[in-house]
């Protein structure tokens, strides 16, 4: 018998369902200020919220390399994708959805830096302000960050209307091995 803090292959366990939980979260709070500030065309100089979308995407940065490391941790215990075509797309879903929590925050770290503004979220120094501006590290998250954050989006609603069908038309218990119900 496995901990309840650890996933086994019936349902995912306390630290998984706190770490997908806690992202969503966050990731609903970093999508709503975004569609907020583009809705009324703010920039982080016209509202606190909007402010709040850097370091809280250095946190999601954090917690998807946590959750990474968590689910590489319980690799060989966690609940199995079907062995089907529908388990198929949802384990590249679910790989598309951490390559882009990592991707997109990564990208703006890199242009954070590139800018040579410094970075210090809740007053914890990442890097110093250099006053130099480094154009190629600034092009990429210029070029793709808030494409790959729609994306992001995107997958998201895909998930989560996944889970819902799971739940509510297939019946099989996938959305309750995340909930804590399994």
């Amino acid at each position: 018998m496995t901990s309840s803090w650890q996933d086994d292959s019936q349902r995912y366990g306390r630290i998984s369902r706190v770490l997908h939980w806690s992202m969503a979260a966050l990731l609903i709070w970093q999508l709503s200020i975004m569609i907020y500030k583009v809705t009324l065309d703010l920039s982080p100089a016209d509202s606190a919220l909007v402010r709040t979308h850097t370091p809280i995407g250095f946190l999601l940065l954090l917690l998807a390399v946590l959750r990474l490391v968590w689910a590489f941790a319980n690799r060989n215990s966690r609940p199995a994708y079907e062995p089907s075509a529908l388990g198929t797309l949802a384990r590249w879903g679910h790989g598309a959805l951490y390559l882009l929590m990592i991707l997109i925050p990564s990208l703006a770290l890199l242009r954070a830096y590139g800018s040579g503004r410094g970075f210090a979220p809740w007053g914890i120094r990442v890097f110093e302000q250099t006053g130099e501006k480094i154009e190629w590290m600034m092009a990429p998250a210029n070029a793709v960050h808030g494409l790959l954050g729609w994306t992001l989006l995107a997958l998201i609603v895909g998930h989560v209307a996944m889970a819902l069908v799971h739940h509510f038309v297939m019946r099989d218990g996938t959305l309750s091995k995340m909930a804590g119900k399994a």
